[in-house]
């Protein structure tokens, strides 16, 4: 016998009460102080079977939800095998963070608009009929996509995930692409990702790495330590000789979603690594941006962050 809450139990608990699920409580604290969400909620830390990483058959690794970013950073089979993980696990927020903040918990929470945050303002995402951002302070805000919402997706890990092709293991569900929590951004209006408040995430499932893959991720932020990116990307990459046989690239703080950037990787494939064409390549980026008045900078920025991905990943 067992005390361990099971995940129908706790589903059924967030159905019935309302509220929300919590994992670390590094976000829901946070909003919870400010009186932005009251609760009540449901914490999943009695759960069993959310936290580690498990090999999976064909070299794969399955990660449980409740595994720490700290714990993600330092394990030796993800820092081995998923590095782009592990540096972007190692890179988040702070280290009193990354020793509470989950993995689930990192891709499902909530965006760090101050008009969303405050409890003296209305918006899309608390059920509001407008986005006081557009006309107010915006300067964190996005420079590629035309939904609602104009605060980029928070999520550090997601944007390496996408990079992987993971898949999220949903309770009770199939599995799902962790590019399939946001879709296109358009329907974000009063969550940052798609699943219903009583779905829990139980897990993360990587494939196999490719042999010789070469991986970078960076940050473009404003201070040394302690902030969120203003852009962010990570980049996969497998070199024949010079040539570029395989690319995965994606980027965050840029969009409503953490966004796979296709466009660079078919600038890539089949190519010699050559500067100008990395140069090229991260220059594609260019024709997402539709930047709002104030987050123009970051359209030099998304290109200068992905170049730089390029250039370590493919440097000798």
């Amino acid at each position: 016998m067992t005390n361990e809450p099971a995940l129908t139990d706790l589903s059924a608990a967030v159905r019935t009460r309302g509220g929300e699920l919590r994992a670390g409580g590094t976000d829901t604290t946070a909003r919870q102080r400010s009186g932005v969400s009251p609760g009540p909620f449901t914490d999943l830390g009695g759960a069993a079977g959310l936290r580690g990483c498990t090999p999976l058959p064909g070299g794969g690794l399955r990660i449980g939800a409740l595994t720490t970013l700290a714990e993600l950073a330092a394990d030796p089979q993800v820092r081995a095998g998923w590095p782009a993980l592990a540096l972007a696990a190692g890179t988040a927020a702070t280290p009193q963070v990354r020793a509470a903040g989950t993995l689930g918990g990192n891709l499902l929470q909530r965006n760090r608009c101050w008009y969303y945050r405050s409890p003296h303002t209305a918006c899309f995402q608390k059920g509001g009929a407008g986005c006081p951002a557009r006309e107010g302070d915006h300067h964190f805000g996005v420079v590629s996509g035309d939904g609602p919402c104009i605060t980029p997706h928070p999520s550090t890990l997601a944007a390496a995930l996408l990079t992987y092709d993971a898949e999220a293991e949903i309770h009770g569900e199939s599995p799902r692409g962790v590019a399939d929590l946001y879709g296109d951004g358009d329907r974000l209006f009063q969550a940052d990702h798609l699943l219903p408040p009583d779905r829990i995430l139980t897990a993360v499932r990587l494939p196999a790495p490719l042999p010789g893959e070469r991986v970078a991720h960076h940050r473009a932020i404003s201070r040394a330590h302690a902030e969120w990116p203003l852009v962010e990307a990570t980049a996969r990459i497998v070199l024949d000789g010079t040539t570029i046989t395989h690319a995965a690239v994606a980027a965050g703080g840029v969009a409503r979603v953490p966004l796979r950037l296709t466009e660079v990787e078919t600038a890539l494939t089949g190519r010699e690594a050559t500067p100008e064409l990395l140069a090229a390549a991260a220059a594609t980026v260019l024709n997402r941006c539709r930047p709002l008045p104030q987050t123009g900078y970051k359209t030099t920025l998304f290109r200068d962050t992905v170049l730089e991905v390029l250039e370590r990943a493919t440097a000798h």
